[in-house]
C-alpha cells in the first residue's frame, strides 16, 4: 500500500509540473510588443476609421492614435505580425505611415476633410 500511496504522489508531482510548464509556454506565446507610427491623419474621422480598420488586421491587439501628434500606437503580436505590416496596412487604409506613403487608390477614397492638404481639425 505504500508503494502504491508514493506512486500516486510522484505521479501528481509529475502532472502539475508539466501543468506549469504548459502554463508558462502560453504566457510567453501571449506576449505583446507595441510600435508607435507617425501618420498623415488629420481629424477625428481618420481616428476612427484607422483605429477601426487596423482592429480587423491579423496580429493586431490594441489601436490608439493620437490627434495631436497623429502618431498611431499599435500593440501587437509579434508571432503573427511586424511593423512593416501594419505600415502596409495603414497606407491601405489610405494614409501615410512613416515613410511608407498612402496607397493612391486609396486615399483617393478618403472623405475630402481626410486628405493631407487639409490642417488638423
Amino acid at each position: 500500500m505504500k508503494k502504491i500511496t508514493v506512486l500516486f504522489a510522484v505521479m501528481m508531482m509529475t502532472i502539475m509540473l508539466g501543468a506549469g510548464n504548459q502554463a508558462m509556454a502560453q504566457e510567453k506565446t501571449k506576449s505583446t510588443e507595441e510600435v508607435k507610427i507617425q501618420t498623415s491623419a488629420v481629424c477625428g474621422m481618420c481616428k476612427e476609421r484607422i483605429e477601426h480598420d487596423l482592429a480587423f488586421e491579423k496580429g493586431i491587439k490594441s489601436v490608439s492614435l493620437d490627434n495631436e501628434t497623429k502618431v498611431v500606437t499599435v500593440g501587437y503580436s509579434p508571432k503573427k505580425t511586424n511593423p512593416d505590416n501594419i505600415r502596409l496596412a495603414i497606407s491601405k487604409i489610405g494614409y501615410d505611415a512613416d515613410d511608407v506613403k498612402a496607397d493612391p487608390v486609396a486615399y483617393e477614397k478618403l472623405p475630402g476633410c481626410c486628405k493631407k492638404s487639409n490642417k488638423s481639425h
